[in-house]
């Protein structure tokens, strides 16, 4: 056998020899030297019986080191450096392998020096350094091995099981948190059958290579696991292989926004580490079990054939352990499920993109949109996170309800009245862009995807229909935008006021840049109390209800707010992030105190500073994270109409939604993306299709 070829697998087989080396009852020298030697069996036996006597010629036992005795004489058709390690070791016997005799004479006659070199080869210092070269350290390994056995057999057989439980414990991995039960793990994965019988037919090298393989892909699918519960969380969805890379540097925002940079850079290297950690290890544990199972291949093949058969016999009965089959494919089901979206994914692309050029206004000349809103000032606002939880939840309702009621007779009191009913949005937890252009472009835009093609068509969205009949000014505030925002256009907006454009000298909440109250008195001195010629359509997104929901403001005086200054003892007063983020009653509690906050800030602005042509749509843009709106939540979430003249909520009156802020639960639930056609009919819109 090669040298170079041994010392490659002993490379990958580092740990596993350690046991070979325990399992007798001295030393590996000892072993050697009283079972006689013989012909290597061929294939992987040979390979491994070749291995163990060049490393056990390359270091000396503890033995030898210690005990030197003059050189034995060697008995005809036995090897002399055999006969020196028996003399030498310590006395404990080991009986000879019937086997390994088999080929004694075909050995050629062993050197008679060797006997004599062995016994007086000098002892190791274990305080010297490690020796230099591959080769060496290996040897200098081997060498401790043989010095201390029972060491060395706790080591394998502790790496052994760790690999063991690490490979199946990724085998029956769900991609669900509420799945990590017990009765997930006691499954009979058929993969790891068919595996460790297509390793048993191969040679060492195709089998090394194919095992590092499949472990590399099993911690892959490990990593992609970990994301779809993580994804399902905050997202309520799993994990999109071609779209949702791109969110993670989202995350990694959100984190720097909330807890800071630091804390978001630690994460991210930590993240990536993990991510190799687990990928790394997965081959090596897959390696190793598959070199263990080689070892006596009559044994493997046994086992591999009984695990089969019960495997089979479990799926055909059916045997269940708490719900759960016995007989699992999970591996196989996910690799088909995930290979089925890719390709979904990548056909919805050029549907949804002849979707998004069929559009029931878009030819619709401009006299012929909105007519019944000409001389209104629309106000268009999402109020983040705002879901039905809010209004329905047992922890969050009772504060939110009471805010609703309360502000629904503080607006009856200015003469302003509300129609409420129920949406369905596009997304959960996050992306809120998402639940915007699905909202007022018409399309149901549900992925990043969805959302570039809606953004670059030239799909009529109902801010800009607005602009389109050259009776309004248009104008976007946009306290949650820090960078370039070309989506503008698509929204026709001709003006935009951005995070840095808004005056504001107070500190930020968490992800939010600004307090509601205060981007909300920006936008009245910038843009809405000014004298102008046409009336205003504006498109606002209000931030200080997004998570993790601390610290959050309260309401100042109006006329207090100034530069935003007066915020920051209220800033720095409020509860950390890190305090509520990962307690769920806690986070609930603050999450309906944000909305409570939002809510109050836009309809005592709206009460403040309304008119009689004023008329206020606003609405959640989706419900909040599953661990404050609970597993299985709906995506439903509140919309609301408010207006002055009796004429505007008249128009939606066969829409039978619910009188006041607060919609009843039995409210009529829409799709978030019909409101934009069934808000341009009620308002006297023509429809003049144009087709995809």
């Amino acid at each position: 056998m090669d040298a170079g070829t041994s010392s490659a697998e002993d490379a990958v087989t580092d740990a596993g020899d350690a046991g070979e080396a325990g399992e007798a009852e001295g030393p590996a020298v000892e072993a050697e030297a009283e079972a006689p030697t013989g012909k290597p069996e061929t294939g992987e036996a040979g390979e491994e019986s070749d291995t163990e006597a060049t490393v056990t010629d390359a270091a000396p036992s503890e033995a030898e080191a210690t005990d030197p005795e003059p050189a034995v004489e060697a008995k005809p058709g036995t090897d002399p450096e055999a006969a020196t390690a028996t003399a030498t070791a310590p006395a404990v016997e080991a009986e000879p392998d019937p086997e390994a005799a088999t080929g004694t004479s075909s050995r050629p006659e062993p050197d008679p020096e060797a006997a004599t070199a062995t016994s007086s080869r000098p002892e190791p210092d274990p305080e010297a350094p490690a020796p230099r070269g591959f080769r060496a350290r290996l040897a200098h390994r081997r060498a401790w091995r043989g010095r201390h056995p029972r060491a060395a057999r706790v080591l394998w057989w502790t790496v052994t099981v760790l690999s063991l439980v690490l490979v199946l414990g990724a085998l029956l991995l769900p991609n669900r948190m509420a799945a990590l039960q017990l009765n997930r793990f006691v499954r009979i994965p058929g993969e790891a059958i068919i595996g460790a019988a297509v390793l048993l037919a191969l040679p060492r090298r195709p089998r090394v290579a194919l095992a590092a393989l499949g472990g590399t892909v099993l911690g892959a699918l490990t990593v992609l696991n970990l994301l779809d519960m993580g994804f399902l969380e905050y997202l309520g969805r799993d994990f999109n292989l071609v779209l949702d890379w791109g969110l993670l540097d989202d995350a990694q925002s959100y984190v720097a926004d909330s807890m800071g940079g630091t804390v978001a850079a630690a994460a991210a290297i930590g993240v990536v580490l993990l991510v190799v950690l687990v990928v790394a290890l997965m081959a090596l544990a897959t390696v190793r079990l598959s070199n263990i199972l080689v070892r006596d291949t009559r044994r493997a093949t046994r086992g591999t054939l009984i695990a089969g058969t019960a495997w089979i016999t479990c799926s055909v009965i059916g045997l269940q352990y708490a719900g759960i089959p016995v007989a699992s494919d999970r591996v196989a089901n996910r690799l088909t499920s995930e290979a089925r979206q890719v390709r979904e994914t990548l056909r919805d692309e050029a549907a949804f993109a002849k979707i998004a050029r069929s559009d029931t206004f878009g030819d619709t000349p401009p006299a012929e949109l909105v007519p019944d809103l000409r001389g209104k000032d629309m106000v268009f606002a999402f109020i983040e996170s705002y879901g039905r939880s809010a209004v329905e939840d047992p922890i969050i309702a009772p504060g939110v309800d009471s805010t609703l009621d309360a502000r629904t007779e503080a607006l009856a009191k200015a003469g302003f009245h509300a129609k409420s009913g129920w949406l369905t949005s596009a997304t959960y937890g996050g992306s809120s862009w998402l639940g915007h252009s699905t909202t007022l472009s018409g399309l149901w835009v549900d992925n990043q995807q969805r959302y570039r093609t809606v953004m670059a068509s030239d799909h009529l969205s109902l801010t800009k229909a607005f602009r389109k009949t050259g009776a309004w000014d248009t104008v976007g505030v946009m306290p949650g935008v820090q960078k370039a925002w070309p989506e503008a256009e698509f929204y026709g907006l001709d003006k935009v006021y951005n995070a840095f454009q808004m005056g504001y000298q107070g500190p930020k909440f968490s992800w939010s840049t600004m307090p509601d109250q205060y981007a909300l008195e920006a936008f009245q001195k910038l843009v809405h109390g000014k004298q102008r010629d046409k009336p205003l359509m504006s498109e606002i997104i209000l931030t200080s209800s997004h998570q993790p929901w601390a610290p959050i403001p309260t309401m100042v005086g109006w006329d207090e707010v100034g530069d935003g200054s007066v915020f920051k003892g209220i800033q720095e007063a409020g509860k950390k992030a890190s305090d509520i983020i990962a307690d769920s009653t806690k986070s609930k509690e603050e999450y309906g105190k944000s909305v409570q906050y939002s809510v109050t800030a836009l309809t005592e602005w709206l009460e403040r500073y309304g008119s009689e042509d004023t008329v206020l749509v606003f609405l959640g843009d989706h419900q909040p994270i599953s661990r404050v709106s609970g597993q299985n939540a709906s995506r439903d979430v509140p919309i609301s109409i408010v207006a002055k003249d009796p004429k505007v909520l008249d128009k939606i009156a066969s829409w039978n939604w619910t009188d006041g802020l607060k919609p009843t639960h039995n409210a009529p639930v829409w799709k978030m993306s019909s409101f934009r056609d069934r808000f341009l009919t009620a308002y006297g819109s023509t429809p003049h299709p144009t087709a995809g």
